[in-house]
């Protein structure tokens, strides 16, 4: 068992997103013994403790000097003896066998090849004791991965990288470090991380509102009730990832065309889509563009995670289907600003948030046909499959049969869902759970 320590100074939504990736099987044979802070006023201390993790505040402001802290500090984090120690914001100068470098940090503009970084790091390396290494934005030196490699034989470091999406896809990482690596992929905020940062109780169909509105990335949370500023903050974002990753890293010249494909799949997310379909649509108005240039950009926002493609299984034929798969979105606060409120779809809105959640519990997730019924979700995890859909509302009888009728279609006895956005008392149709879609986020249970 991998024992971890987590270092931390603000809100702890990266240690809710370990915590969530232990708990829902991403991270395997791991725990987290103990969760440190700085700050007293962490809200990530509370969220350790309302897990049942050990959480201390160890800050050096309560020691005379800095060798007097660094020697408490160490001498804390050793009385746990973990495996593993994990810097999630932790804004502290940290003690000498930790080394941490962020190199878009004009202060290390001298280490730009993979000689002078393997040469700063040996050096200041303690040989007597594990050495913590974080390397943060590592794509800027030339050939890190020869570094890292070198550092990655030593029994007395253990080592951690990120970088932007535009250098790092899983792909390459996995070409250059030849599998000496363990990927942790980072998704925005969840509904439940989101509500957390309000210290009083929410109204949450509001807090919903804003997160579909406004987006999950945690930056937005610094501007609460400041739509301009948010518009601002997401314009960044967007021409940073798509006009700047993926124009960059695919060559591409015809960014009018890349983005009329952005635009499609955020107007069609809970579609099926085809690289016919859209690239016919273009063309029809007026962006002459071939299903090769559709594939291409496709990758391109795959690759960025921009977007997920989700396959069909037939859960009759017990196969994966070609055709038909569909396309979510990373986050709905990009898709409201640039297509506005006349594109508001709650149901396909509600639909791409529960796809986004089922992946971040560790399911791998497929659309499911069931003869000529489509069943909008199946969650696998392990040995276990559950059937999921989804719907705005079904207070309309009419409404509720139709929702149902795919999941009754099923005959085997694995779990079905509906969920709504119906704020009702849980009901069970037959067997089929109807769940208030609020506390399926929020990872509560009412009981009827």
């Amino acid at each position: 068992m991998l024992k971890i320590a987590v270092l931390v100074s603000g809100g702890g939504t990266n240690l809710q997103a370990i915590m969530d990736a232990i708990d829902n099987g991403k991270i395997t044979n791991a725990r987290i013994e103990v969760v440190i802070s700085n700050n007293r006023n962490a809200y990530a201390l509370e969220r350790a403790k309302n897990h049942g993790i050990s959480a201390l505040c160890i800050s050096p402001k309560d020691y005379e000097s800095r060798e007097a802290f660094n020697e408490a500090f160490l001498q804390k984090l050793n009385s746990y003896e973990v495996d593993l120690v994990v810097l999630a914001g932790f804004l502290v100068v940290l003690p000498e066998q930790m080394i941490s470098i962020n190199f878009e940090d004009a202060d290390y503009n001298d280490i730009d090849d993979y000689k002078a970084l393997y040469s700063y790091i040996k050096k200041r390396l303690a040989p007597d004791r594990m050495n913590y290494v974080f390397l943060d934005e590592v794509q800027h030196v030339r050939e890190f991965e020869r570094a890292v490699d070198s550092l990655f034989i030593k029994k007395n470091v253990d080592l951690y990288i990120t970088g932007s999406n535009s250098y790092m896809l899983s792909g390459e990482i996995a070409t250059l470090l030849s599998g000496r690596y363990v990927e942790i992929k980072m998704l925005p905020l969840s509904f439940r991380e989101y509500v957390s940062n309000w210290n009083e109780n929410p109204d949450l169909p509001s807090r919903y509102r804003d997160y579909t509105q406004f987006g999950s990335f945690p930056y937005t949370l610094k501007m609460r009730g400041k739509a301009d500023l948010v518009r601002e903050y997401l314009n960044g974002v967007y021409s940073t990832v798509i006009l700047k990753d993926i124009v960059a890293r695919r060559n591409i010249s015809d960014v009018m065309t890349l983005e009329g494909v952005v635009r499609y799949l955020l107007d069609n997310v809970g579609n099926t889509c085809s690289t016919k379909k859209i690239s016919d649509t273009l063309t029809s108005s007026g962006q002459k563009t071939s299903t090769h240039t559709v594939e291409n950009y496709l990758a391109g926002l795959l690759d960025s995670f921009a977007f997920y493609r989700v396959q069909r299984y037939d859960v009759k034929g017990r196969s994966y289907l070609k055709t038909g798969a569909k396309y979510y979105a990373v986050d709905m606060g990009l898709r409201y600003f640039l297509l506005g409120s006349k594109y508001e779809d709650v149901g396909r809105i509600l639909e791409n948030v529960i796809y986004l959640e089922l992946i971040r519990r560790g399911c791998d997730v497929y659309v499911g046909k069931v003869n000529k019924y489509e069943v909008d979700f199946i969650a696998k995890k392990g040995q276990d499959t559950a059937y999921y859909q989804v719907a705005s509302s079904v207070r309309d009888a009419g409404t509720l049969a139709s929702e149902l009728r795919p999941l009754e279609s099923i005959a085997d006895h694995n779990p079905k869902y509906l969920i709504t956005l119906d704020n009702d008392p849980p009901a069970s149709h037959d067997g089929i759970k109807q769940i208030y879609a609020l506390d399926f986020l929020l990872g509560r249970e009412r009981r009827a």
